[in-house]
């Protein structure tokens, strides 16, 4: 079934403005494990193994017929905090196409070209005069690869992507293709005149009473659609449970049935990969179970939105649940894998008997989760003889000089470039939270601008008597840099790895070139 415009009422000016009013901020209701029939100690379980696995988790948060049963932010990370989504941001923009279609300003079945008549190429191809509205939504445009990157050449990313060569029937082929989510907010700022986040604004983000979001935008200031939104943890528990009730919130129906079992059901079949067969990797790969309208089928009759190394807002309609993390992994599998061998278990029908023991002990755990800071030797003989000077830089002309000051149990590393003074105070074996606009900071995996000045929590520490390791969060993004700087009588040499290029090397190489310097005299 593909859903159109007929029998779906538009909302009335005034029923966007009662929406878009201000509201008395709500969360979502707390409720014990075990009165929602989950098992305390099995969640305790699953947090051990987090905890012995190579995933770094950032934030937990469980519900279960519609109230948080666990709720955990692994510091820095904090509940009132944003995090980068980067592709958990698609379904947000295949929620703000389901209320446009709700609304009659489109249908999935228009033609692309339609929307754009003054970016077109000089000659339309047969296949992009065929694609449509649920081509985008389906991945399957028909590239021959992702052309997110590629869009990207000038300031008109639109007129770039209709330009891109489409060598596959529409509708044909499965391809994963930011540059198709882009295309849908562009679409839908199009047809609404506003920005996808803005559209959003008074039908989906004040009725969940979801605020200080941020979406990034390309050079035209359109939403980025595949990427770029951060919001926190338990805006992402409201958005599933959004999704697990159908688009009902608090009594009202936002967005229609139709549309989210149409936007949330096997659209499209992922090919398996190179020597592998498709009931193999249907066996046991969350990304072979069908694409939707930019989410994810799931095992266990789930589906989800995801993101790059570990953001995830599961629904689960079997078991009336919805699970949401952040993170940063480089084995997005090995996390699913905890998910079904400890959380799916955890569940049952009906009410479970109380575990007082198994419950304290979760909320205590759950309380005190942390990454914590390097520690290695908290001083070394040479931090007073360095701290303070000025190490001219001579292998970088972006960079004049670099210092580092030691005092009250802190580092302030600074960088001066044609820029000015960029600093970061790093704890000594502790975290010290600040902001900072160091360059190069921090790493992202999409192209695009974060914005200047970046939260970061800081510690470093002296690996030995001559090597102090920097380590930098950047805790409204998933990732951190690790910066080593070994000192040699008058010089230094400075190391940069970003958390991208340490857990997906060589997909994402590291950029920034060493620094060498020697003290100023």
């Amino acid at each position: 079934m593909s859903l159109g415009a007929a029998g779906i009422g538009m909302m009335s000016g005034l029923q966007e403005s009662l929406m878009a009013q201000e509201t008395v901020r709500r969360h979502l209701p707390r409720s014990t494990p075990e009165e929602q029939g989950v098992s305390s100690a099995l969640l305790l379980a699953f947090l051990d193994a987090v905890g012995r696995s190579q995933h770094e988790f950032h934030s937990f948060m469980m519900v279960r017929h519609g109230q948080v049963i666990a709720e955990g932010w692994w510091q820095p990370y904090a509940p009132n905090l944003n995090h980068m989504l980067y592709s958990l941001s698609k379904s947000f923009t295949s929620t703000a196409i389901g209320f446009a279609v709700s609304e009659g300003r489109l249908t999935v079945n228009d033609p692309v070209i339609s929307f754009f008549p003054n970016q077109l190429p000089a000659t339309v191809s047969e296949n992009l005069a065929a694609l449509r509205v649920r081509h985008l939504l389906t991945m399957s445009a028909g590239h021959d690869k992702d052309s997110s990157h590629d869009i990207q050449a000038t300031d008109d990313w639109v007129r770039n992507f209709l330009a891109y060569p489409i060598v596959h029937p529409p509708g044909s082929v499965f391809l994963y293709n930011s540059g198709e989510s882009y295309m849908l907010s562009a679409i839908v700022q199009k047809v609404t005149g506003r920005r996808t986040l803005d559209y959003l604004r008074p039908r989906l983000f004040a009725p969940l009473d979801i605020t200080g979001m941020a979406w990034e935008t390309c050079p035209r200031g359109i939403n980025t659609g595949g990427w770029g939104l951060a919001v926190p943890t338990e805006a992402l528990a409201k958005f599933g449970l959004f999704y697990q009730q159908k688009g009902m919130w608090n009594g009202q129906q936002l967005l229609p049935v139709a549309w989210v079992e149409e936007a949330t059901t096997f659209k499209i079949q992922q090919p398996p990969s190179p020597g592998q067969t498709l009931a193999d990797a249907k066996k046991n790969s969350e990304w072979h179970q069908g694409y939707c309208y930019q989410f994810w089928r799931t095992r266990h009759n789930a589906f989800r939105g995801d993101g790059a190394m570990g953001q995830y807002a599961i629904v689960m309609p079997d078991q009336d649940a919805v699970i949401c993390v952040t993170g940063e992994s480089g084995d997005m599998a090995g996390e699913f894998e905890l998910f079904w061998q400890y959380l799916l278990p955890a569940m049952k029908d009906g009410p479970l008997p109380p575990d007082k023991e198994s419950h304290e002990q979760l909320k205590q755990a759950l309380a005190s989760l942390a990454l914590l800071p390097p520690k290695s030797q908290p001083t070394s003989p040479i931090a007073g003889q360095i701290s303070g000077k000025e190490f001219r830089i001579e292998s970088d002309p972006n960079v004049q000089s670099i210092s580092f000051k030691f005092h009250g149990g802190t580092c302030r590393f600074t960088l001066t470039d044609g820029r000015g003074r960029h600093s970061i105070v790093c704890g000594i074996e502790r975290w010290v939270d600040g902001k900072s606009d160091m360059p190069g900071t921090p790493p992202k995996l999409s192209l695009g601008p974060l914005a200047p000045i970046q939260k970061v929590a800081a510690s470093g520490t002296w690996l030995d008597a001559r090597t102090f390791q920097m380590t930098w969060h950047f805790y409204e993004t998933p990732h951190h840099d690790t910066v080593t700087c070994r000192f040699d009588g008058n010089r230094v040499h400075v190391e940069f790895l970003n958390s991208i290029t340490e857990k997906k090397n060589p997909v994402h190489p590291e950029t920034r070139e060493p620094l060498n310097g020697e003290i100023v005299a």
